[in-house]
């Protein structure tokens, strides 16, 4: 959501942010609507004063003695022109509530321009990709082959886009998982939280989910959703609050379940588990200072990388194109793991910076230390990471032409000190 303020203030600005997001300028728009609203409420300022005056004369002519039927006629008119106009300004705001609440966060001004992945920038790379002196499988192929992975099984419970895990594949998928939430809490500073995974509608507004992306989510017959990501309740936890500057950041993380219905990708990732209706990730949020989130986003970045380099992947990181970006986002991070079997990169987490956008919607605000007034907090969410796809990544990085997997040395102790995932493990 945006302030008002600012789109009359630079209108240009705004429509420069649209343009880049490949929308239609809306300013003009936005702003006949604005404008259309203030006068009606600048017509019951008017009205109330009227009303009140009429008042007055009412009383005093009572007090006179006088027929006060003339007056009363008058209040009962203002009355009835009152509430049209309470009714053309609450349409009007709705209107224009429904028009800003479908438009994407604007770009910052360091976010490359682009119209789609194509012009996502690399930043960095980290590690080497592995060189094996066989033929890589990807993923299904090597857990189909252990007996561990059943996509056929998880078809027949629940139609495609799930897997039946099994055996040690199960257990590395559970030990990521562990480790991840461990790295998070015990050395990056972020608080263990456990959300609900079913939400209300407003939940979901607040983040930006709603009401554009509807069709991407899940929803049960008695109006819950279940959540596509933990970022949509962990960001909300500081929804309609006031907080001290001093609590600022606030650092969470989640294991949840995620739920996507994948609407937008017919055909796309129809093999393996890439691309599923459930999932697990760890998800990490921080409700920051405005004038610290940039450093935020880097940090949160890093927390991320870290998981990475300890189970010893090849990676790179790249910023998204304005045209690439999430809806809520201002700024994002994608960082692409290195998949042998596919040789490609694949994003595994996207870290973004939402400034006030998500917090406007949330009405999430906090009070400047000697200040009167109060501003709204920056949010950031980043994936730390998305178990399945590092599942996958571990497995088609550590796999052995018999077909073994070795597993990572950071993963061992979460393994009961297993080694090797084989056929017959």
């Amino acid at each position: 959501m945006f302030d008002l303020k600012w789109i009359r203030d630079r209108p240009d600005e705004f429509d420069r942010g649209l343009t880049r997001r490949g929308l239609p300028p809306m300013a003009a728009q936005v702003l006949a609507l604005d404008a259309r609203r203030r006068q009606v409420q600048t017509r019951l300022q008017d009205l109330q004063t009227k009303r009140n005056e009429a008042s007055k004369a009412i009383g005093e002519a009572k007090r006179r003695g006088e027929d006060a039927a003339a007056q009363m006629a008058e209040v009962a008119n203002i009355k009835d022109d009152m509430a049209a106009a309470e009714g053309e300004e609450r349409a009007l705001a709705g209107e224009l509530d429904d028009l800003l609440a479908g438009l994407p966060n604007v770009p910052g001004p360091d976010v490359p321009d682009g119209a789609d992945e194509s012009a996502n920038v690399c930043l960095r790379t980290h590690g080497e990709a592995p060189r094996f002196d066989f033929e890589a499988r990807e993923h299904y192929e090597l857990g189909e082959a252990l007996g561990m992975m059943d996509f056929a099984a998880a078809a027949k419970l629940s139609g495609s886009r799930f897997v039946v895990m099994r055996g040690a594949v199960a257990r590395l998928h559970r030990a990521l998982a562990q480790f991840m939430i461990d790295l998070h809490t015990t050395e990056h500073g972020y608080t263990e939280t456990v959300p609900p995974y079913l939400v209300r509608d407003h939940v979901l507004y607040g983040t930006g989910q709603l009401p554009k992306f509807g069709d991407d989510l899940f929803r049960t017959t008695d109006d819950f959703w279940l959540i596509p990501t933990a970022e949509v309740p962990l960001t909300n936890l500081v929804a309609d609050e006031i907080l001290d500057a001093d609590a600022l950041p606030i650092r969470v993380t989640a294991l949840t379940p995620c739920f996507r219905s994948e609407a937008g990708a017919a055909g796309k990732d129809t093999r393996g588990m890439l691309r599923q209706h459930q999932f697990d990730k760890v998800e990490m949020v921080s409700i920051a200072h405005p004038d610290r989130s940039d450093d935020e986003l880097e940090r949160m970045t890093t927390c991320a990388e870290t998981v990475l380099q300890r189970l010893g992947l090849h990676y790179r990181v790249v910023v998204l194109s304005a045209g690439d970006m999430g809806f809520a986002a201002r700024k994002t991070f994608d960082i692409e793991v290195w998949l042998p079997g596919q040789e490609a990169y694949r994003e595994i987490s996207s870290c973004s910076n939402c400034a006030d956008f998500q917090a406007r919607r949330m009405k999430a605000r906090f009070r400047p230390a000697g200040e009167k007034g109060t501003r709204h907090v920056h949010t950031l969410n980043g994936s730390g990471v998305a178990v399945g796809r590092c599942l996958i990544a571990v497995m088609e990085n550590y796999q052995r032409a018999d077909g073994s997997i070795a597993i990572p040395q950071a993963l061992q102790p979460y393994m009961g000190g297993l080694t090797v995932i084989a056929a017959d493990g």
